[in-house]
């Protein structure tokens, strides 16, 4: 890869951040951070992979079986790697000295283990030492043209399954959670996408009152409300999208109006979305919809939560958070009822702050 953007953007706003706070280096173990600033990442393991950025430098301290993947998969020029009779703690002693941070201002990868930030420490006693959210938290909250159109395209993906699912009427009935779970999977990958942002959720009947169901093996019956969560990655970026759906059948006493109060809410929510309100007035004005309607103790959980690199970061919608919307942040929206023992309503859209308003990224039927 070239340094073109978005790479080279994203460099030069970390490097303002920093400055701003003091630091002399941030350290990126194998997280999403690696990945927004590097273009490439890697499932944590006992070696050390490691991403070092300064005011000048940016460059990788990694395992020699990573050298060639690393030239050929990110944009970053300088690689120094080393094999597994080495000791990588002296290589990075040598490389701290190198960069000459000395008594400078370190801040790591929140997602770095414990045993890479001792050998930090080790390496560089006398500098001080924080958490890279300090400056990758902003940074990473508004999302560029290139992480929007990732983003759309997941939700496309999501958006098209979730059509195919609510056309299986009678088909779904007989199947199990587990069963349906593996059919979303399947059509996901058929539609182009990467892999689960998440395990789906199929929570059918009294599975859909618990939030986090997951799936199981209870079979999904005539007139059963049925939970469905679910999204797709496009290049490391998840789609979120949530329905609640009758396949057949007639559902229980109550469920409609249920359904009509979480429905409305999930409205107030996106239409109180526009630069400059707080994150918690979100949560606020779908909140208030379901107490309203007297079922304020049966929501059980935030609004909405940010969506990027992670399904779950900020910007988190949720009282007493009082960061203001900004254009380019993206969240979901999904409030939601739950009667245990019962059934449980959920309905959620993506959505991203635009210069007046915002931009539902999700598009299908909201009705059961």
């Amino acid at each position: 890869m070239s340094t073109d953007d978005p790479y080279a953007e994203r460099l030069d706003r970390t490097r303002e951040a920093m400055a701003a706070v003091g630091a002399d280096l941030l350290v990126c173990a194998p997280s999403p951070t690696m990945r927004y600033l590097a273009g490439w990442t890697e499932h944590p393991s006992e070696r050390h992979l490691l991403l070092f950025v300064t005011d000048d430098d940016v460059l990788f301290l990694a395992p020699e079986m990573y050298g060639d993947q690393l030239e050929a998969d990110s944009w970053v020029p300088s690689i120094q790697t080393w094999d597994d009779g080495d000791d990588p703690r002296a290589l990075i002693e040598a490389l701290a000295a190198d960069l000459e941070i000395g008594d400078g201002r370190v801040l790591v990868d929140d997602r770095m283990w414990a045993r890479f930030t001792f050998d930090l420490r080790g390496a560089i006693p006398d500098a001080s030492f924080g958490l890279a959210s300090a400056v990758t938290t902003d940074l990473r909250i508004r999302k560029d043209d290139t992480e929007l159109d990732r983003l759309r395209e997941a939700a496309r993906i999501t958006d098209a399954v979730c059509v195919e699912l609510r056309e299986l009427g009678e088909e779904a009935i007989g199947l199990t959670e587990r069963d349906l779970a593996e059919e979303i999977e399947r059509r996901l990958s058929a539609h182009g996408g990467e892999g689960n942002s998440f395990e789906p959720i199929v929570g059918s009947g009294p599975n859909g009152a618990r939030p986090h169901h997951g799936h199981g093996d209870r079979t999904i019956e005539r007139g059963d409300p049925v939970v469905l969560d679910f999204g797709t990655l496009v290049d490391g970026y998840p789609g979120d999208q949530t329905r609640t759906v009758v396949f057949a059948g007639d559902p229980p006493e109550g469920y409609e109006e249920v359904h009509e109060t979480v429905l409305n809410a999930h409205h107030a929510g996106v239409d109180a979305v526009e630069p400059g309100v707080t994150a918690e007035s979100i949560d606020r004005a779908a909140r208030e919809v379901i107490e309203d309607a007297g079922y304020g103790d049966e929501f059980l959980h935030r609004t909405g939560h940010g969506v990027g690199l992670e399904v779950h970061e900020p910007p988190y919608i949720v009282e007493g958070n009082d960061r203001e919307l900004e254009p380019g942040m993206v969240f979901s929206v999904e409030p939601g009822i739950y009667l245990e023992g019962e059934f449980g309503v959920r309905i959620e859209d993506l959505v991203v702050v635009t210069e007046n308003g915002c931009e539902r990224l999700n598009d299908t039927p909201r009705t059961w």
